[in-house]
């Protein structure tokens, strides 16, 4: 009997848990664009927003799935992470080669964010000074068509396995204003060329980006940074395979911090050598610090 009680009462915490995401929508140009987020706590003002970005093709659960151990720390830190859903599951993301829908149509990322800042501040009282971004591939294409576009909005950003387009290839007007950028890529990476080259993905065309060390030095440029960074190496979480991590640190009092993790041997995937949305977080925290 003891037994069939714990079963129901790990069974009803489980429901209760997944019952905190909700999911919401807002109407623009005439597409209801739909986001999920969990509940926070009633007395979570103030809170920090993160955008989470699934990639290209994906959904909004795939990181919702990855955010589960940062959402622990939501209530602690004092943050809301929300899981935008891509028009037809891709972004208009700043690529002009992109024969997605998104970018055919000209869906507008601007007035989707925009809203979704509007209405996290009309109901849970948000820091509209403390918006963040990060995404996964085609989603870390979308973190820098926010950080390109919406700077007054977004603090910092943060790209994984994802490269700036190459110029004739960018579609967005740059803002060229400075910006809080942490870069993950790898590189054994075939999707999204570590050193620049076409974004190969089946079924849809996405054009060229530039290489990890110009997408680094981009917004290095644009933060006043000159010189080297400073190099470390992370500590290895995952002693099973052949993955290392460098990083690479520009980082002045007054000046936003840009961050570049250089996976060696890392491919087009999710880390398990470390939690990149954790680590995300901690880069963004620093910018509020």
């Amino acid at each position: 009997m003891l037994k069939k009680l714990l079963i129901i009462t790990i069974v009803l915490q489980c429901f209760v848990v997944k019952a905190q995401l909700i999911s919401d929508s807002l109407l623009i140009d005439n597409h209801y664009r739909v986001f999920l987020y969990n509940k926070p706590k009633s007395t979570q003002t103030g809170a920090s927003l993160v955008f989470a970005m699934h990639g290209s093709g994906g959904k909004p659960q795939d990181m919702v799935e990855k955010g589960e151990k940062l959402e622990t720390k939501s209530v602690a830190d004092n943050f809301i992470i929300a899981y935008p859903a891509g028009y037809k599951h891709y972004w208009n993301e700043c690529r002009k080669a992109s024969t997605a829908a998104a970018n055919v149509e000209n869906i507008s990322e601007v007035a989707f964010f925009t809203g979704m800042i509007k209405y996290f501040k009309d109901k849970f009282q948000i820091n509209e000074k403390h918006v963040f971004a990060t995404g996964f591939s085609g989603g870390g294409h979308m973190s820098y068509s926010l950080g390109l576009t919406m700077t007054s909005k977004i603090k910092a950003i943060s790209a994984i396995v994802a490269n700036l387009p190459t110029p004739e290839n960018m579609d967005c007007v740059e803002s060229k204003m400075p910006l809080a950028v942490m870069i993950t890529n790898g590189t054994a990476d075939q999707t999204n060329p570590y050193n620049g080259g076409e974004v190969k993905i089946p079924g849809v065309s996405l054009g060229t980006v530039r290489a990890t060390e110009q997408s680094f030095q981009y917004w290095a440029n644009l933060d006043g940074y000159k010189g080297n960074p400073v190099k470390s190496i992370v500590p290895d979480a995952d002693t099973s395979n052949d993955i290392t991590i460098e990083k690479y640190t520009y980082k002045k009092k007054g000046q936003p911090e840009v961050t570049l993790l250089k996976v060696i041997n890392g491919k087009h995937q999710w880390l398990t050598d470390m939690d990149v949305l954790e680590e995300s977080w901690k880069f963004f925290k620093r910018q509020i610090e």
